[in-house]
């Protein structure tokens, strides 16, 4: 299919040099990339696009990712056996009284240390995973709010030029209005006033549509993004409800790496507890005496005797560890609880506050603003009224975007602290009117 937009790609190669152009010509897969890379930079962007390119992108995900191999790469080392040993001893340099001693020994690990070892990796190893599912909710939701972010910030540069065009008709019509000697010029200065605020706006607006976008490059991991974003502020995530969170709180990956935790040092407290009993150490192997002419077969034992040093403090420490795990566990359970809540609850209000600025407040000030003016061009209302409404009609509006940022702001918090489960996204709100 890329194949029919070749001859545009190698259209725009010309702009960049005749050698582009030949090697688009001789190599037609070069050609389709091409095309493929003109295509995706004219699509505008999608919320799905920017969430991927983030998943794969994005370096702390990267980083994650690495964690979950180093920890894999450490349950390895933890179920190795211990090396044998061989040793050889000579006693005496001449030759003919000379004793050669050739053995192997093998330390035998009591107590369950490498079925403990084993279970401490394995939860480790589980735990960077947590972290992983982790880090991806983070990622996703980060890549959420920054695109909405971007999508409210182009929305509200829309708004202003609207605004700013609205503007520019006031102006000229009170300028017309003070020719023709119907209104004080005093008008005319204040309706020039009110379309310079309104070109500052629009450079605000433009200013904080490009933070944005650097935001969401950021965390996408990538180095450009489209002109313009796919996608509609008005489409509002639907979240889970109140009654579901207790549910999925034992599911939220804060949770699991806290429980995780408990596991891993409840394996290292059972570690440091076996370490408490010696290991043997077996040892077999051949003695030759040359002044004899005879080998002699030797076998031994080797048990470290524990007076000194019985492991006590390193295993205290294990346990005091667990403890501390085990009260941060249920802090974190508290603590998601807690936010979980509180994020629905900003969704709700903000969800309230955007249907009442939708049904109520735009409709009354869009109301307001034609009628006072529509009132100023009949000459039965001063500018004076039409900039108040008008300036209503701006407030209400920027207050309508702020409150679809705080929607997704709130489901993108609630998808970070469930994890996948926490929201999706659906149409619920019609466009309102420009």
């Amino acid at each position: 299919m890329l194949r029919k937009f070749a001859p545009h790609a190698m259209g725009f190669a010309l702009l960049f040099g005749h050698a582009a152009w030949v090697q688009a010509a001789v190599a037609p897969r070069n050609s389709d990339a091409l095309a493929s890379a003109l295509i995706e930079a004219i699509q505008p962007l999608t919320l799905r696009a920017a969430q991927e390119q983030a998943l794969q992108g994005n370096p702390e995900l990267i980083a994650a990712r690495r964690e979950v191999e180093a920890a894999e790469g450490a349950r390895i080392q933890a179920g190795a056996l211990p090396n044998p040993v061989l040793d050889i001893q000579l006693e005496d340099e001449r030759r003919a009284t000379r004793t050669r001693t050739t053995s192997f020994s093998q330390t035998l690990e009591l107590g369950g240390k490498r079925g403990a070892r084993i279970e401490a990796a394995e939860r480790a190893v589980e735990m960077a995973r947590s972290r992983f599912e982790a880090k991806t909710a983070d990622v996703r939701a980060g890549a959420t709010v920054a695109f909405f972010a971007a999508l409210v910030a182009q929305d509200r540069v829309n708004l202003a030029q609207a605004s700013l065009e609205v503007a520019r008709r006031g102006s000229e019509a009170a300028s017309k209005r003070v020719f023709a000697g119907k209104i004080s010029p005093i008008e005319e200065t204040k309706a020039k006033v009110a379309e310079a605020g309104v070109r500052v706006e629009l450079v605000q607006a433009r200013g904080e549509l490009q933070s944005s976008r650097q935001q969401l490059l950021a965390v996408m991991g990538a180095t450009h993004l489209p002109a313009e974003l796919d996608g509609d502020a008005l489409n509002l995530p639907q979240v889970v409800a109140p009654d579901a969170i207790p549910g999925l709180i034992n599911d939220a990956p804060a949770l699991r790496e806290a429980q995780l935790n408990v596991h891993r040092l409840t394996a290292l407290v059972d570690l440091e507890s076996a370490k408490r009993i010696p290991d043997v150490t077996l040892m077999v192997g051949v003695k030759r005496a040359e002044e004899l002419g005879r080998d002699q077969t030797v076998v031994g034992i080797s048990l470290p005797l524990p007076l000194f040093d019985t492991n006590r403090g390193a295993l205290l420490e294990a346990l005091r560890q667990r403890d501390m795990a085990e009260e941060e566990l249920r802090a974190t359970e508290l603590r998601l609880r807690a936010e979980a809540s509180i994020a629905v609850g900003r969704y709700a209000t903000s969800v309230a506050e955007v249907a009442t600025l939708k049904d109520e407040v735009i409709p009354g000030a869009r109301i307001a603003f034609d009628a006072a003016a529509k009132g100023f061009e009949l000459g039965k209302f001063g500018y004076l009224d039409v900039l108040d409404a008008q300036r209503t009609l701006q407030q209400a509006r920027a207050q309508y975007l702020r409150a679809l940022a705080e929607v997704h702001r709130a489901a993108a918090d609630l998808d970070r602290l469930l994890g996948s489960s926490g929201s999706t996204r659906s149409n619920t709100l019609p466009e309102i009117r420009q």
